[in-house]
C-alpha cells in the first residue's frame, strides 16, 4: 500500500517506519501543500491534526487543509485517517464535512495502531 503521512512529529515518523517499512511504501510530509502536491498514487493519508495547524490551538489551519485537500483533483479522492491531537489539547472548535474522514485515531498512535489503520 502506499501511504501519505503528515506530521511534523517525530514519534508518529518513527512508529510509522517501524510499522511499514518491510510491507508497505510511506512518504511522510512536515508540510501538507507539499504532501497534496506530491500524492499521486497513495492510496491512503494519514494527517496528524496538530501538524496542519498555523497557530496553536487554532483549527484555522487545519480547515485551510481540509478544503484544499476536497478541492485537489488526487487528493480529494483519498482516504482520510486522521490523528487526534491529545485530550487535553485544547481547540478553539472542531468541525467536521459529511464523509471527509474515513477513519480517526486517538494518541499515542503506535506501530500496531499504524499496522491496524492500514487494514482498514
Amino acid at each position: 500500500m502506499n501511504i501519505l503521512l503528515i506530521t511534523k512529529e517525530d514519534s508518529l515518523i518513527k512508529e510509522a517506519k517501524a510499522a511499514y517499512s518491510n510491507t508497505d511504501e510511506l512518504a511522510v510530509f512536515g508540510d501538507w501543500k507539499t504532501a497534496l502536491e506530491r500524492c499521486k498514487g497513495a492510496e491512503l493519508m494519514i494527517v496528524d491534526l496538530i501538524s496542519t495547524l498555523k497557530t496553536p490551538n487554532r483549527i484555522d489551519g487545519y480547515e485551510e487543509f481540509a478544503a484544499a485537500k476536497m478541492g485537489h483533483p488526487a487528493a480529494g479522492e483519498i482516504p482520510l485517517v486522521l490523528i487526534a491531537p491529545p485530550e487535553d489539547y485544547d481547540l478553539d472548535s472542531m468541525v467536521g464535512w459529511p464523509d471527509f474522514v474515513f477513519g480517526h485515531v486517538r494518541r499515542p498512535v503506535t506501530m500496531k495502531i499504524f499496522r491496524r489503520i492500514s487494514t482498514w
